[in-house]
C-alpha cells in the first residue's frame, strides 16, 4: 500500500508517498480502507523528529482516518462488518491507504457525510470533547476560553461549548477567522496580534473573567492567561505552540485565584486499561462522544454541528499540505485525500 512518509526529520521537502507493506489486523482489530485523513500539528512535529509516535504505534503519519471496514481480526464482537463507512481516533497511521483500529476506537460516519467531512472530525473533535467534559467539566452557563478558536480543535470547541448551553469566547490571529469562529458560534472573538486580548475578556464578562481557558500556546500566554480566568478558574493546557519555559511568579498568581492547571495529550494514552476492570479511556471517550455528540452531525439534529474543512489535497502533494499549515492560514481542518 501507499503512504505518507520520511526518511529522516526535517522539512515538509522530506516528505513523499512510499510503498510499504499493508497492515493485517490484531486481535480485535479492524482493518480500514482509508479513503480520507486529516493533517494536524502533531504530524508537524512528528516530521520535525520533535513528537515519536506512542510505543506500539505506526510511524506513519496520521491521527484520524475515515473509509470502510475492509477485514476483521481475530476476536472482533461483530459490532462492525464489511464495508461499513467508519471514522476513527489514531495514534498513527491514518495517511496510508489501510490502517489497523481497535474496534472500540471506531465511529460510525453519521449518515449523508462524506469521508473528507468525516476524516475532519475525530482528533479536533474527540479532543474538544474530552477537554470540555473528561477534564473541564464544562457546565451550563460558564465562560470559555479558546485560543486558537479557528483551528479544528478551536471550530469544534465552539460547538461544543453551545451545545453544553455554555459560552464561548475566542482569539484568533486575523479579521477573516475571527469571523469563522462567529459563525460556528463564538459569542466574541479577539484578535491576538493587535489587542489584548485578557483585558477584552475581563470587559466582555464584565470583570468575572472565564471559568475555563483551553489553551494550545503555553508559555507567552500565562500572564494573560491568569488575568482573565476567574476565580477557581480551570486552565488546560493541550498544546505548547510558544514554548513551556515561564518567568515569574505562576504559582502565587494561581494560588490567589484558587484556580488549576490540567494538561492533556489524548494521543500519549495508551490503548491498554491503566487499572485492572475500569474502561479504556479511549474507548470510553469514543462512546460517549457517540452517544452524546455524533447524533448532532445529522440533518434535522438541533443544534446542527458541523465539521469544518479548510482545503483537501491528495497524498502525494502531502509536502504541500504540510506547508500549508504551517503558514497558519488554514480555517478549520486540512484534509488528506487517500488514493484508491
Amino acid at each position: 500500500m501507499f503512504a505518507a512518509y520520511f526518511d529522516c526529520p526535517g522539512g515538509p521537502e522530506n516528505l513523499y508517498m512510499k510503498e510499504v507493506m499493508k497492515p493485517d489486523p490484531g486481535e480485535g482489530e479492524v482493518l480500514v480502507k482509508v479513503s480520507a485523513s486529516a493533517l494536524n500539528r502533531a504530524d508537524l512535529l512528528q516530521r520535525r523528529g520533535k513528537y515519536p509516535p506512542p510505543k506500539g504505534a505506526s510511524d506513519i503519519l496520521g491521527l484520524e482516518a475515515a473509509g470502510r471496514v475492509a477485514g476483521l481480526g481475530p476476536g472482533c464482537s461483530g459490532r462492525w462488518k464489511i464495508g461499513d463507512a467508519v471514522m476513527a481516533l489514531l495514534s498513527g497511521g491514518g495517511q496510508a491507504q489501510f490502517v489497523t483500529v481497535p474496534e472500540g476506537l471506531l465511529m460510525p460516519i453519521p449518515k449523508d457525510m462524506t469521508f473528507i467531512q468525516a476524516a475532519a472530525i475525530p482528533e479536533a473533535w474527540l479532543t474538544a470533547f474530552q477537554l470540555l467534559h473528561f477534564v473541564g467539566k464544562v457546565q451550563e452557563g460558564e465562560r470559555v476560553l479558546i485560543h486558537a478558536g479557528a483551528s479544528g480543535v478551536g471550530i469544534a470547541a465552539i460547538q461544543l461549548v453551545r451545545l453544553a448551553k455554555a459560552i464561548p469566547i475566542v482569539t484568533a490571529g486575523t479579521q477573516e477567522k475571527l469571523e469563522a469562529t462567529a459563525k460556528a458560534g463564538a459569542a466574541a472573538g479577539f484578535n491576538y496580534k493587535n489587542e489584548d486580548f485578557s483585558e477584552k475578556v475581563l470587559e466582555f464578562t464584565q470583570g468575572s473573567g472565564v471559568d475555563i481557558i483551553l489553551d494550545c500556546v503555553g508559555a507567552s500566554y500565562w500572564e494573560k492567561n491568569l488575568n482573565c480566568l476567574s476565580t477557581d478558574g480551570r486552565w488546560i493546557i493541550y498544546g505548547l505552540l510558544s514554548g513551556g519555559e515561564v518567568h515569574g511568579d505562576l504559582l502565587a498568581r494561581l494560588l490567589s485565584k484558587r484556580a488549576s492547571i490540567h494538561t492533556s495529550l489524548l494521543r500519549s494514552r495508551d490503548k491498554k486499561a491503566s487499572i485492572l476492570f475500569f474502561p479504556q479511556y479511549k474507548e470510553q471517550l469514543v462512546r460517549a462522544f457517540t452517544e452524546e455528540v455524533l447524533p448532532h452531525f445529522s440533518g434535522g439534529a438541533s443544534p446542527h454541528l458541523q465539521p469544518l474543512v479548510d482545503s483537501v489535497y491528495p497524498l502525494h502533494a502531502i509536502a504541500e499540505a504540510h506547508r500549508a499549515m504551517e503558514e497558519n492560514k488554514n480555517i478549520g481542518k486540512i484534509v488528506i485525500e487517500i488514493p484508491v
